[in-house]
């Protein structure tokens, strides 16, 4: 049967309550679901359960839940976003920081379930030569060292994301390093960056990374990734090699610089795809407030989706074996405050869940620099997630080492999931309420809730499919006003529970029935693609027998189910030309049970091979947030076209037309209406005429090339 037609195999908490919803004042991040105003939970002593210092009275949730409309949460265990990495979740560590190795600090990583410590610190990892240990224009405190670092890699049971100097540094010295760190000393670390942002050297006009080379290009910088990768490979073929990638709708996306024919990542891996192990991207996504910029982790999928689009282009094949790492990750404002935790948890959960394997904080330690007040606690706008016991003015930090709330938000993470466990889908009815789901090694099934509005509770009332829970009380964690940790609380009586204004909620359930007796297939691949139709293949499970496989694609937190097979591969029909498509598989066992689901597989049918037009779709220039496209109809058909219409839709919400020539153009939400203007309006057959025009576009985000356009109904070929 397809998941998407499974009855709701659990439900945690009462049936819906629609009534009495009333809007109340936004918060300034303008997320369009508004929720009735309820006072905020006031914190009571701790329930015989609690793990934390502080918990909620049962009591007290149970009348908040009463008076708060329900946020409806739904999620389906038997869509699979990915399995949680060894080295998912991380954190920047910088030179000049002399607390980076400090015993507590060990400490709190660890409780936080950090496995990767990314070293020399951003744009330090430029200009540090590991050798002598210096760093020619910053500062370097003491007890920093290569070797100090990795003690407490090595205390903390964590791993390293090395950056090797690109920019002031040469092949020799990075294989160099690599020999020290995984020859002489045997530290095994396996990820190295090949500098850090280096198309921050000036070459697109903004400057501050430092780079050496004469030649600044894009070009110039994929050509040393590859004796980079030669020297270093040459030492220890096992470490990964990673490759700095411009993060898709952030500056200098989309921008050609003097000289070169086209934009960093183009460039980058039209020469280095065939080499690499990972690509790099950082995410700063800013605004007025944290609120803004926690609004704005909307915005991450798509630009992920886009990178990877990039590399499948350039990689082919060998695209499934290049990783993308989020190795710098922060708000850029209110940066200690609470909706900054809540954005740190937001962001880690939903980059993952979009496919990369690494998310890196920036960073551990950084240092005040402008006090105010945000949700009643100062903020010092500092990157740090632990204090430096600095001072603005005569306004001072905490103690050092006090956690700042992106701490809290990071830690919490423990919570819902663990390396190796399955991310599975997950929606809500709220924009303001964010859900990230975890089925678990042991069984249980972990859901996130983010309640992102500073004012107002809400009450989940959470379904799910492919999972039926216990009837026992589920275990909740939380972080909110109040907590002065990652708190176990008692579940809200009777039933939905209770998310307070700003916090986080863990809700852990246990299975009523047994597992399947069959693991998940391997991750599936295509082994053929055309305009209607792909052929996947996957490798059979290594636990248990498999009666039957069936693929389903992903509708959100549904699935539909697109074919069944008892081999391990399946082709899919009816698709539409030029569409994506994620999938998974499930294997079925004797009993009639669905096992997990396999990791997804993300792909795009072609265009049309046989079609009586064509259309060539070129962006000509582009500026990070905007850019200008020319596309050219032909008509090849036998028959001459006189008048036309052209329609096609952008792949991703934040992409608009804000003006044409050439051309009628009109654009609502996604989809795009273009006619001729009479001049044009004659295309004669064979290709024996063209019409051209041009679009001035704006993208909130990433600018993926629209894949389908149709000529007076057509679907086109495109080229």
């Amino acid at each position: 049967m397809p998941l998407a037609h499974l009855p709701v195999t659990g439900r945690l908490g009462r049936p819906p309550r629609r009534a009495g919803r009333t809007a109340g004042r936004r918060p300034a991040a303008a997320l369009v679901c508004a929720l009735a105003t309820v006072a905020a939970l006031a914190a009571a002593p701790p329930a015989p359960a609690a793990t934390g210092r502080t918990a909620a009275d049962p009591a007290a949730t149970a009348t908040a839940a009463d008076e708060a409309p329900t946020v409806e949460v739904s999620v389906n265990a038997g869509v699979g976003l990915g399995t949680i990495d060894k080295a998912a979740f991380g954190v920047n560590h910088a030179l000049w920081d002399s607390h980076m190795n400090d015993p507590e600090v060990t400490g709190l990583l660890g409780e936080a379930g950090v496995g990767v410590m990314r070293y020399p610190g951003g744009s330090y990892g430029d200009i540090y030569h590991w050798k002598d240990h210096t760093a020619p224009g910053g500062y370097v405190a003491p007890g920093t060292t290569f070797d100090e670092f990795m003690g407490s890699v090595r205390a903390s049971g964590s791993q390293p994301m090395i950056i090797a100097n690109y920019g002031t540094g040469t092949p020799q010295e990075a294989a160099d390093w690599v020999r020290y760190a995984n020859v002489t000393r045997g530290y095994g670390a396996k990820y190295w960056e090949i500098g850090n942002e280096i198309y921050g050297n000036g070459h697109y006009g903004g400057g501050w990374e430092a780079d050496d080379h004469p030649d600044k290009s894009p070009r110039e910088y994929a050509r040393n990734v590859l004796a980079y990768a030669g020297a270093m490979k040459a030492v220890d073929p096992a470490i990964k090699i990673g490759a700095v990638l411009t993060t898709p709708g952030d500056w200098p996306d989309g921008i050609a610089g003097p000289g070169d024919s086209a934009d960093w990542n183009h460039t980058v891996l039209s020469a280095a795809a065939g080499t690499i192990d990972f690509a790099i991207v950082h995410s700063y996504p800013g605004g007025a407030t944290a609120d803004e910029a926690l609004g704005r982790t909307a915005r991450l999928p798509g630009q992920l989706r886009e990178v990877r689009r990039q590399i499948d282009r350039y990689a082919g094949e060998r695209s499934s074996k290049i990783g993308i790492a989020l190795t710098e990750v922060n708000s850029n404002v209110q940066m200690n405050s609470r909706p900054n935790g809540l954005f740190a948890a937001d962001t880690y959960m939903t980059a993952l869940e979009s496919g990369v394997f690494n998310v890196d904080w920036w960073n551990v330690h950084n240092g005040p620099t402008e006090v105010e007040t945000v949700d009643g606690d100062t903020d010092f706008n500092d990157f740090g997630l632990l204090s430096s016991g600095g001072c603005v003015g005569e306004v001072c930090q905490p103690a050092v080492n006090t956690p700042f709330h992106p701490y809290y938000g990071i830690k919490s993470l423990t919570k819902l999931g663990r390396p190796g466990d399955t991310m599975v889908a997950s929606s809500t009815d709220c924009d303001q309420v964010s859900a990230h789901a975890v089925h678990r090694a042991d069984g249980t099934l972990s859901v996130m809730l983010i309640n992102k509005d500073p004012l107002n509770s809400a009450t989940a009332d959470i379904s799910y499919a492919g999972y039926t829970p216990t009837a026992q009380a589920p275990v909740v964690h939380r972080y909110g006003r109040g907590d002065t940790d990652v708190t176990r609380v008692a579940p809200t009586s009777g039933g939905d529970q209770v998310l307070p204004p700003y916090s986080i909620t863990t809700i852990t359930v246990a299975p009523h029935a047994a597992a399947a007796s069959v693991g998940a297939p391997g991750a599936p691949k295509t082994t053929a693609v055309d305009s209607s139709a792909a052929t996947v293949s996957w490798t059979a499970p290594t636990n248990g027998k498999a009666v039957r496989y069936e693929v389903y694609e992903q509708l959100g937190a549904n699935a539909q189910l697109l074919a069944t097979s008892t081999s391990t591969s399946a082709t899919l029909h009816n698709l539409p030309p030029g569409s994506e498509h994620t999938v998974n598989v499930l294997a079925r066992d004797a009993d009639g049970r669905l096992s997990r689901p396999s990791d997804p597989l993300t792909f795009a049918t072609t265009a049309p091979r046989d079609s009586s037009c064509l259309v060539n779709y070129r962006v000509d220039s582009g500026w990070g947030n905007g850019f200008v496209a020319t596309l050219t109809v032909s008509n090849v058909g036998d028959a001459p076209v006189n008048g036309w219409t052209l329609d096609f839709t952008w792949p991703s919400i934040g992409q608009s037309v804000q003006s044409s020539w050439n051309a009628n153009v009109t654009n609502s939400g996604t989809r795009v209406h273009v006619t001729d203007n009479g001049a044009n309006a004659e295309l004669a057959p064979r290709g024996g005429s063209t019409a051209t025009f041009g679009i001035v576009g704006a993208n909130d985000g990433a600018n993926p090339t629209p894949t389908t356009f149709t000529l007076n109904g057509t679907v086109c070929r495109t080229s």
